[in-house]
């Protein structure tokens, strides 16, 4: 799984960088067939507000987006990395029910 970390208008330091590929990593334990993981920080003015936003692309053109916006950065990765797990757990549970269907 490929992981992407951009920053705009905010200075992605190693603790952060490392903060959040620890999160992301845990993403495929919760759907296998994630190819990418893009997370996209906005740094709000005087460092007052951020946003995070966490896009994973999955097999089949499947999307999944966790947006998140707060005071604290670490919180609103955290917050936007447990959107996309349960968008992720969503779609399995889709996907197992399909394929064993109604018996």
């Amino acid at each position: 799984m490929e992981t992407k970390i951009v920053g705009k208008h905010i200075t992605i330091t190693d603790t952060i960088k490392g903060r959040i590929e620890e999160k992301v990593d845990g993403l495929s334990k919760f759907y296998s067939s994630i190819l990418t993981v893009e997370v996209i920080i906005e740094g709000g003015k005087d460092g007052q507000q951020c946003s995070v936003e966490v896009i994973a692309r999955g097999k089949h053109n499947h999307i999944f987006i966790g947006k998140e916006l707060g005071q604290d950065l670490y919180a609103c990765v955290d917050e936007a990395v447990k959107k996309v797990e349960r968008q992720l757990v969503k779609q399995k549970e889709k996907e197992r029910d399909n394929k064993h269907g109604q018996q």
